[in-house]
């Protein structure tokens, strides 16, 4: 996995060096410290799936290049199958599917989300990025922490939020929970 964080933060520099960017100004775009953003660079830490999402909107690309190198090419439709989707593991207690990497332009990046139980009790560290998100629990149950707000959610149940304001996801029950994420 470190090799693949390394590649992505690979191809984020060269395509903001190519743009003529420098790391201060898109960390300034991400809001985030520009030492975080360097890192992300480097590949020392991994690129949350927001972040990743946010600087594929900058440098007007989609986020399936960020991922795999590779041009997204298919524009009427593309097919994903079970469990096939390009595995972002971007946060430690998230594990992301990215559906349709290979799609051109898309207006919105859908994921199958996995989260493990959290076994220290604490609240898992929350997250905003631009945009608005929708989430539909596939299995399992999920908290969600919102804006001072604690939604559980069960499975069928679903959520649309203005992603702008701090979230996190955790799975209760001490059993691993999905949900289907459309990041737009």
């Amino acid at each position: 996995m470190q090799e693949k964080t390394k590649e992505i933060g690979s191809r984020v520099m060269e395509l903001r060096e190519l743009s003529e960017i420098t790391p201060e100004e898109m960390a300034d775009y991400l809001k985030i410290p520009v030492e975080s953003y360097q890192k992300f660079e480097s590949g020392q830490e991994d690129i949350p799936a927001s972040v990743l999402y946010e600087i594929a909107h900058k440098f007007k690309v989609d986020m399936g290049l960020l991922l795999t190198g590779e041009e997204t090419r298919m524009h009427i439709f593309t097919v994903t199958r079970k469990d096939k989707g390009a595995a972002v593991e971007r946060r430690s207690q998230y594990k992301y599917e990215n559906l349709a990497e290979k799609f051109i332009h898309k207006k919105a990046e859908p994921f199958v989300v996995t989260v493990e139980p959290r076994e220290d009790g604490s609240k898992p560290s929350t997250n905003s990025h631009p945009g608005q998100e929708f989430d539909y629990v596939l299995e399992g149950s999920i908290k969600i922490y919102i804006h001072n707000h604690e939604i559980t959610l069960h499975e069928g149940d679903s959520i649309f939020f203005d992603s702008n304001y701090e979230h996190a996801m955790e799975a209760l029950n001490n059993q691993k929970a999905s949900f289907l994420a459309i990041v737009m």
